[in-house]
């Protein structure tokens, strides 16, 4: 088959995810999105074969796929939308957790009468979603109304202060209601460390547990490959044009023609942030270059990642190769770096 194919080494990858499993008590897999490249089917099999009680989706929508693989506990982690027909009828059903965050979707709820399951968000650092760390104490008298599951606090990925934001949200929540802690972003031994440090006085640790995605999903790079097959190669004198933009080609060389573009996710990576001033000084000289047509392509040919000559196309990229290169041949697949929680793929060969 030609198109973007990702290469799996199912084995190793599936021994990444025990050994993941093995070390998160209380783990609650994430599968959202596009299934982090996979496919949210494919990931809910697999957190039925680890034998987990629980998964995590992001929205809604996506708690009818999962359950063609899974039949435990589902947590929607976006917050409960009073406005959605679909949310107000998954949060009747027995095996679906809603996530809510505000103390007026809360109110809802816990007047409906028919108990949902529900977990309530404290506001973090991320300033994302969440009821504020001085206002949990209104929460108190409307969970009568709801069967609590417990708090669930979505930390930043920065380390700095994590552990004691963690405490700190811990304890004022605990002090409202006692009940199990859901974290994302704590590392295993920090959850560890502070469910018995906010245990009780039999002694016992306070339940948590830890919704890992990327950390199980995608912890092992060398687990996996992903390629693309060369569709056409064209050769191209300088000053020629090509292309749907008929961009000058710089010199002498080849096209090459290869599968996969934005409707794969090529060239649409999420953007990340520039912590030094060297990060800073190459996203400058990136954005330049961009802005004069130019952009080094994810795709590699005989070993160096090549430009492209134009941005990619929906479902395929032209890249420019020096005429003192060999070209591949039609056929061939040659390696393409992924991001795969913006990717689609078209193929998942396993080995």
């Amino acid at each position: 088959m030609s198109g973007v194919t990702l290469r799996l080494d199912s084995e190793r990858w599936r021994e990444h995810l025990r050994t993941v499993a093995g070390a998160t008590p209380g783990i609650v897999p994430v599968i959202k999105g596009n299934g982090y490249g996979f496919g949210l089917r494919q990931l809910a099999e697999e957190s039925k074969t680890l034998g987990t009680d629980t998964v995590a989706v992001g929205i809604p929508s996506e708690v009818g796929i999962v359950r063609e693989a899974f039949s435990g506990d589902v947590v929607i982690l976006n917050p409960w939308d009073s406005s959605s027909s679909l949310a107000a009828e998954l949060a009747t059903e027995p095996s679906v957790i809603t996530t809510v965050s505000r103390l007026a979707d809360l109110e809802l709820l816990a007047a409906r009468g028919d108990q949902p399951r529900v977990l309530v968000e404290v506001l973090t650092s991320m300033r994302r979603h969440g009821i504020l760390q001085d206002d949990l104490g209104k929460v108190a008298e409307l969970l009568p109304g709801v069967r609590f599951q417990g708090w669930t606090i979505h930390l930043p990925m920065f380390v700095e202060g994590r552990y004691a934001e963690a405490e700190r949200l811990s304890r004022t929540a605990l002090g409202v209601a006692p009940g199990t802690l859901w974290f994302s972003h704590l590392p295993s031994e920090e959850t560890a460390g502070l469910a018995r440090q906010l245990g009780g006085a039999d002694g016992n640790p306070v339940p948590v547990r830890q919704r890992v995605g990327t950390r199980l999903w995608l912890g092992d790079k060398l687990a996996r490959t992903s390629t693309a097959t060369v569709l056409d190669v064209h050769p191209i004198k300088r000053g020629e044009r090509a292309g749907y933009r008929k961009r000058v080609c710089p010199a002498d060389g080849w096209i090459v023609v290869v599968a996969g573009g934005t409707s794969h996710g090529i060239g649409m990576e999420a953007p990340t942030s520039a912590k030094t001033m060297r990060h800073r000084a190459i996203a400058l000289a990136t954005g330049s270059l961009a802005a004069a047509g130019l952009a080094l392509s994810p795709y590699t040919i005989n070993g160096k990642k090549r430009w492209f000559l134009e941005p990619p196309h929906m479902q395929s990229s032209q890249v420019f190769l020096p005429a003192k290169e060999n070209p591949p041949q039609i056929g061939d697949e040659i390696p393409v770096e992924l991001r795969l929680t913006t990717a689609t793929v078209d193929c998942v060969a396993w080995s």
